[in-house]
């Protein structure tokens, strides 16, 4: 029976970090996804496995479905979040030993329009397109036909490509653009930085009630380089950045003296940045090193 047990964890421990990509897909916490994970694990072990042919299967239809529950109920918390909602960053430096198998797709200004979706779009947008499980896993999730559900993949793709950010395939001239950005903004070069922002640009920043940030989307470049330069001044020489991979994409980490204050994503396209996204509420930055 033990190694029976033994077995069951070596198999979940090697899938682990795909579970806890799809639960942040859905979730856009690494708390969450995690509490998740853990209990399909719980909920795995407590079932009659005679059952299950396929365990990895049913593992991630499960987790699938703890986590729907769990973003439907966090709607409702996150309707009364103080200023804009953004996901918890993951910030890897490519640390092969992450936790979470992130989707080259879910970046922070990605999982900004994921919001956007009901639960149940949402749920099949990420499974079906993203992770690729076929309409028949998905209608398990969702408690919906295989038919209903590719209506709901069509709706919420339909949604995602109106809203969805545009971006710079190549990453090194992603990395060149957050460099200079970061060259622009700390020495307070208002020239330079009006030059790397696309003139439609967005800002959002999340300080979640408990540090000042903006409480309402920025836009336009001159705008948000205020905004930028106001915050530098703010915080004075103390204040730094470090480049960083942020859900997959070159990013930065922003210091004040060795404090981690803020995890900034970037959008970019064409050589200019279209989106940044600022998260600053010390709750989502604990497990940022």
């Amino acid at each position: 029976m033990n190694d029976d047990l033994d077995e069951l964890a070596a198999e979940f421990h090697a899938i682990r970090p795909r579970l806890a990509g799809v639960a942040y897909g859905l979730l856009g916490s690494v708390d969450e996804a995690d509490d998740v994970v853990q209990d399909a694990w719980l909920r795995l072990v407590r079932a009659d496995r005679t059952g299950i042919d396929d365990v990895t299967g049913w593992l991630v239809v499960t987790v699938s479905r703890l986590a729907l529950d769990v973003l439907r109920s966090a709607r409702v918390r996150r309707e009364e979040y103080v200023g804009p909602w953004l996901p918890e960053p993951v910030v890897t430096d490519g640390d092969p030993a992450e936790r979470v198998t992130l989707a080259e797709s879910m970046s922070l200004a990605m999982l900004v329009v994921l919001e956007s979706l009901s639960p149940a779009e949402r749920t099949v947008f990420v499974l079906h397109d993203v992770f690729g499980l076929r309409f028949t896993e998905v209608a398990e999730v969702v408690g919906r036909t295989p038919a209903a559900c590719r209506q709901l993949a069509a709706r919420a793709r339909r949604h995602v490509s109106a809203r969805a950010p545009r971006f710079d395939v190549d990453a090194a001239e992603h990395r060149k653009v957050v460099e200079a950005f970061s060259e622009a903004t700390e020495g307070r070069d208002l020239d330079a930085l009006l030059a790397l922002l696309d003139p439609e640009v967005v800002l959002r920043s999340d300080g979640g009630g408990i540090v000042r940030a903006a409480r309402r989307p920025i836009f336009g470049a001159a705008k948000v380089a205020r905004f930028l330069l106001g915050v530098a001044e703010r915080f004075g020489d103390g204040w730094r950045a470090r480049p960083s991979t942020v859900n997959g994409l070159p990013g930065l980490l922003r210091f004040r003296g060795n404090e981690l204050v803020g995890v900034m994503g970037l959008a970019t396209a064409g050589g200019r940045i279209t989106e940044i996204d600022i998260v600053m509420n010390p709750e989502k930055l604990r497990r940022v090193k």
